[in-house]
């Protein structure tokens, strides 16, 4: 190598400077090309073709080795291979979960140690995961004082790399058994306006029921403090649909709520208060999660306010759905009763009008606030078909529907409206057998579904519940919050898919 040239530094195992490799030529060298290779790839290349050094100047982390090829005014070539140039100039990245901590006045400041270290994350790009080289400095940390402090952390690298990073730790008054006591207290005001409401609830419906069997039912002329929330509620809702009454846009999205306006007689007007509750719900959402960030001492971030504001909007949904569902199913479980007695009144020589009523007196719920309304709708004089067609359209029941074409034929071209009847009875009554049936079939692999389906959820919570911080990599990396994002939509897809697998229509 000599006769060549020399190369000044043959190797370096690990450094976090910059590097400078002289090569000199030997007199009899005619030319040289110098090729300098970076984590086993050419970075650099260059030929020199007369008689000087070069500084091959090496600035960047990675690691390096470099291969001079000579040739002498002989034209005799020879390879100089210089060895293995390590250079680590990246300092390592470190974040912190959390933007503060809290602890608590005249506390242990060794005891908040442990949790900053769970929180802090380190990584270098030659090392890897630094974690357990993190060090925190809390000589500076007093807990003897109400206020802010500064505590450092850092952490070092194989090459001598260092990162330094402040973090403010708040000393906050120890109000931990206040807190428990007002959650506690909170708790007992929940109980007791649940059971209020039940007990208040109960005493409205005996009310209804026994004041039909008094020459005047006893009213309670003072203000409960249900009515007085209820009426306050009532307010807030009807104040909010009068503005968003002004919105185009609202008024289109509401007209998706017009066949839930029946179940909610008396209470809202109209679909706008639909939205309004959903707004209301929202509000109320967001306030219970500030109060819960409150007691706990912390922020509310951003991503914390949009969950709640998104599951107050939906829950009311959830409601009106269900309630929708099961007004719907009793109508069609109703429905053949009422089917069975108007068809035994024509039997008995009875008018299609005394028939429905009669139907209002043998039978109550939905139905029969629904054979009401047509029974004053005749007596108003409306005729038959158009009575009937109203009832299909508020109902949206299929066999209503038959019922009304029926009986617009029967008007039109006369028939046998007995037959006519029966014949909706026999259908009736095969349809809900094998509804019966089918759900006596159906009911194992439904729960199987459905164990299926909570059965993740009921992990998640229990593995949050053992260990809190289990599941942080989801939402505190970009990594992990793309690949809960991909979970969650997987989960509501599959959910989606079940339920259209799992859904008969009859």
């Amino acid at each position: 190598m000599n006769v060549s040239g020399t190369l000044d530094i043959n190797g370096i195992e690990l450094t976090n400077k910059e590097v400078t490799v002289t090569y000199t030529p030997s007199s009899s060298i005619k030319s040289y090309t110098y090729e300098v290779f970076k984590d086993g790839t050419t970075y650099l290349k260059e030929t020199v073709s007369q008689f000087r050094s070069s500084k091959i100047v090496l600035d960047k982390s990675g690691k390096y080795n470099i291969v001079v090829t000579t040739i002498d005014k002989k034209n005799n070539s020879e390879v100089l291979e210089s060895g293995f140039y390590n250079l680590d100039l990246d300092a390592p990245t470190t974040t912190c979960n959390k933007s503060s901590f809290n602890v608590y006045l005249n506390s242990d400041a060794s005891l908040l140690k442990d949790e900053i270290l769970n929180c802090i994350k380190a990584n270098d790009k030659q090392d890897g995961n630094l974690e357990n080289n993190v060090v925190i400095n809390m000589d500076d940390l007093n807990t003897s004082n109400l206020g802010m402090n500064l505590i450092t952390y850092s952490v070092t690298d194989s090459a001598g790399n260092t990162t330094s990073k402040s973090l403010p730790i708040y000393v906050v008054e120890d109000n931990r058994m206040t807190l428990l006591g007002f959650r506690f207290g909170l708790a007992l005001i929940a109980i007791f306006m649940i059971f209020w409401f039940i007990r208040y609830k109960r005493s409205v419906r005996l009310e209804k029921r026994f004041s039909k069997y008094s020459v005047e039912a006893v009213y309670d002329r003072r203000v409960s403090f249900v009515d007085s929330i209820m009426k306050l509620y009532s307010s807030i809702i009807n104040k909010t649909s009068t503005v968003l009454k002004k919105s185009v846009v609202i008024k289109k999205y509401s007209k998706k709520y017009d066949k839930y306006i029946s179940l909610y007689k008396g209470i809202y007007n109209d679909s706008i208060s639909f939205i309004a509750v959903k707004i209301f719900s929202s509000i109320i959402f967001l306030l219970f999660a500030i109060l819960s960030k409150t007691l706990q001492s912390d922020i509310l971030h951003l991503y914390e306010c949009l969950l709640p504001l998104l599951i107050g909007f939906f829950v009311p949904d959830i409601v009106y759905i269900s309630k929708y569902k099961l007004h719907k199913n009793r109508l069609e479980n109703d429905l053949l009763q009422a089917i069975i007695i108007m068809n035994n009144a024509f039997k008995s020589g009875r008018s299609i009008e005394q028939a429905i009523e009669l139907v209002t007196k043998e039978l109550d719920g939905p139905i029969a606030e629904e054979f009401k309304k047509m029974h004053l709708e005749l007596s108003f004089g409306l005729s038959v078909d158009v009575v009937f067609g109203r009832f299909a359209k508020r109902v949206e029941l299929e066999e209503v529907s038959y019922l009304t074409a029926s009986l617009s034929i029967l008007n039109k071209t006369g028939g046998n409206i007995i037959k006519v009847f029966t014949s909706i009875e026999k259908t009736l009554f095969n349809k809900k057998k094998l509804r019966l049936e089918l759900a006596s079939l159906t009911g194992g692999s439904k729960l199987v579904v459905y164990m299926l389906i909570f059965i993740p959820i009921l992990f998640v919570v229990s593995i949050s519940l053992i260990n809190p911080t289990y599941f942080e990599g989801f939402y505190t990396t970009t990594v992990g919050f793309i690949l809960m994002s991909i979970i969650i939509v997987i989960y509501i897809a599959y959910i989606f898919c079940v339920r259209k697998i799992m859904k008969v229509r009859m």
